[in-house]
């Protein structure tokens, strides 16, 4: 199995938490490349990301790190065993990587909750938002980035239409609900879109109102991805270098306890509904 010059998120997170099986087992390095027979350099690498893992060696490994937790090491192997192409690779070398790891995160996850304080959530936006979104960046965007990120986006949405439902929450507050991205009339469009797709079995739109005053984040749009167990979930955060992304489990537990306070803020489905409606109005 060959290198990988630039291994994506989901890559890296995978050799990044047999490390952590190793190191929580007090193995070596050595130890564990001799238990494979390589040499410490190409398992160094296979936790990395930068080599693969096969099922095989991550039972291996699994087995003499004395890890308990079945479901776990399954699920690493599904990791590795996955192979398959997906749509978001047709942007590969044309939208920084982040962008698609971000699509490869929300794939696989079982659960998603997003919680956006400056726009609406990107898998809820209409094209015209999203392409006033992308319009207000800085360094500006050439026309055709903007348009590449525009269709990456809407093919993006097509997780919440899959056969195999992904349940969605959404917290949005109410500030990104009244910034007239595209003026109002896109706006108002893309409010009503999303009071219709709050209606949605398993997609919930929760909206936090100013009232709430301040709040833990404020500023942070943060994506909270869970796996298919409790030690894959994944937090992606925006910054102004890109997304940014952490399976650590002290940041997990941090980011659970903003979801947490946001869901305790915000209003009630139908309140939130009627809110959307209003603000639509007045915009």
């Amino acid at each position: 199995m060959g290198t990988r010059s630039t291994p994506t998120e989901r890559q890296k997170r995978l050799g990044a938490e047999m490390r952590k099986m190793r190191m929580a087992a007090g193995v070596t390095t050595e130890y564990a490349a001799g238990l494979l027979g390589i040499d410490r350099t190409r398992l160094s690498n296979m936790e990395s990301g930068i080599r693969p893992f096969s099922a095989e060696r991550i039972r291996t490994l699994a087995a003499n790190y004395a890890c308990a937790v079945p479901k776990y090491v399954d699920a690493l192997v599904i990791m590795a065993e996955d192979k398959e192409r997906g749509w978001w690779e047709q942007y590969r070398g044309s939208l920084p990587a982040g962008l698609l790891d971000i699509a490869e995160l929300e794939w696989h996850a079982t659960r998603v909750s997003t919680a956006q304080v400056m726009h609406v959530p990107g898998l809820l936006q209409t094209e015209e938002y999203a392409r006033a979104v992308f319009a207000a960046v800085l360094p500006p965007l050439s026309r055709l980035e903007i348009e590449l990120r525009v269709a990456h986006r809407m093919e993006r949405q097509q997780v919440l239409q899959r056969a195999e439902h992904l349940p969605y929450m959404a917290y949005v507050h109410e500030a990104a609900l009244r910034i007239p991205y595209g003026g109002s009339e896109v706006t108002r469009q893309q409010l009503n879109r999303l009071a219709t797709e709050s209606e949605r079995d398993g997609l919930d739109v929760r909206v936090i109102p100013n009232s709430a005053g301040g709040f833990p984040g404020a500023g942070h749009a943060l994506l909270y991805a869970e796996g298919p167990v409790p030690q894959l979930d994944t937090v992606q955060l925006d910054s102004a270098h890109g997304p940014e992304f952490t399976g650590a489990e002290a940041q997990l537990t941090k980011y659970r306890a903003h979801l947490d306070w946001m869901d305790k803020a915000a209003l009630p489905q139908a309140a939130s509904r009627d809110l959307l409606h209003t603000v639509a109005r007045d915009i």
